[in-house]
């Protein structure tokens, strides 16, 4: 039986099939393109913003060394506050590119150009409060002029998004004057003018939420893109593992401890992707671009702050607890990070399993239960081996919890 000549085309595909292949292999030599609203229905992460992403993972390694040096409350507070602002520089790059990401010459220079910002920034970040202050600032002012470009772009080519992305015109272009001004201020208004500016980058999202026509997020990308900075965010902690049993030089109390640490990082990697991130993508893709439903999706994103905070510091304290692990007991310092760490974590994953599933009940015993369980750890002076052991005994009898609540029905997810 002869094949129909319809489809008898090259490699056997249709002719639309065909026709849209040589359509996207014509824009593909097109070294320019217009921005347009990104609508493809399966939009992932590009090997552009992975390659971007390589850049945060220096510059969380930088605030990792920033608390390793300084496990006080100022410490805390300063290490918080420096992953905070790099944490929304690289959300608020994550937006744009979620919108209007056309992967022409123009778009990869500019996001080219943020890379070299984001590097500025990752080798200054433990010393922002010095000389180098100046650099992490000018970096910051490169990546917010390289949005506002971007912002630029769109208002010029696509007239019908402009009420839309004026709150981020603004408010990029007002935190980059802030940021710029304070290249001439000194310490302590330097820090109120950083503050100042990132609050007025806050505020575009917010805004933009308003509009009723705004572009609407593409929701299949979104999680995805948040899902692989979580993973860049443990990835520091399989590197403290690394490092602490080098500079443990290998003894039973280390490799006991780096054996636990690793459970714990394997733990917050499973309740993540399989349970509290994969409840939110399902209730993001669910509501897809809906204006009615903008505040759960300005909710998801600035509720993975606190994630990325505390993740970050949870690494600092797997690393310390493995270096010390063949001693009695670990520095309080140490045990707050690492205490802090991982119940901001849990409280964080509660927070956007709860909101988002609304099934209040199911997170209450997991991840909420985690809460107080590693509080109590913490306040044990035990050895390091013990301790992180516990940890790590809380953290997976809270993933078999969360997967017979899967089973059971009790929470609904959507792999990330």
């Amino acid at each position: 039986m002869s094949a129909d000549p319809s489809t008898e085309t090259s490699g056997g595909a249709s002719p639309e099939e065909n026709a849209r292949l040589d359509r996207e292999d014509r824009e593909e030599r097109e070294l320019v393109r217009s921005p347009d609203v990104n609508q493809e229905s399966n939009r992932s992460a590009t090997r552009l913003e992975l390659f971007f992403d390589l850049a945060f993972v220096l510059f969380v390694a930088g605030c990792a060394d920033m608390l390793a040096k300084n496990e006080t409350i100022t410490g805390g507070l300063r290490f918080a506050a420096v992953v905070a602002v790099g944490w929304w520089a690289w959300a608020s790059t994550t937006l744009y590119a979620n919108r209007f990401d056309t992967d022409d010459a123009i778009f990869r220079l500019l996001t080219l150009t943020g890379m070299a910002g984001v590097i500025v920034m990752a080798s200054t970040a433990g010393e922002v409060t010095g000389p180098a202050g100046t650099w992490f600032a000018l970096g910051y002012v490169i990546l917010r002029i390289v949005l506002v470009l971007g912002y630029l772009r769109v208002w010029r080519t696509l007239p019908d998004t402009r009420a839309g992305i004026r709150p981020y015109l603004i408010g990029h272009s007002a935190g980059a004057a802030c940021w710029l001004v304070s290249l001439a201020a000194p310490a302590p208004a330097r820090y109120v003018l950083w503050t100042v500016g990132v609050l007025a980058d806050l505020l575009g999202p917010t805004l933009s939420a308003r509009k009723p026509d705004a572009p609407p997020l593409h929701m299949e990308h979104l999680p995805e893109r948040f899902g692989l900075f979580v993973i860049l965010l443990l990835g520091e902690s399989v590197a403290a593992t690394v490092h602490g049993l080098h500079d443990g030089k290998w003894t039973a109390g280390v490799m006991t401890t780096a054996g636990a640490a690793f459970l714990v990082a394997a733990a917050l990697w499973w309740s993540y992707f399989d349970l509290s991130g994969g409840a939110a993508k399902r209730r993001l893709v669910q509501e897809g671009g809906e204006r009615t439903h903008q505040g759960v999706h300005d909710f998801y994103v600035y509720a993975h702050l606190p994630v990325a905070i505390s993740l970050a510091a949870v690494a600092v304290g797997l690393e310390h607890a493995i270096v010390h692990g063949s001693e009695g007991h670990l520095s309080s310092g140490t045990r707050g990070v690492l205490g802090l760490g991982l119940a901001g974590y849990l409280l964080s994953a509660a927070l956007i399993q709860g909101v988002l599933s609304r099934r209040y009940r199911a997170v209450l015993i997991w991840p909420g239960l985690g809460v107080p369980a590693i509080a109590v750890v913490m306040l044990l002076d035990l050895a390091p081996p013990v301790l992180v052991g516990l940890c790590a005994a809380v953290l997976v009898a809270g993933v078999a919890t969360g997967i017979r609540q899967h089973r059971h029905g009790e929470i609904k997810v959507a792999k990330v």
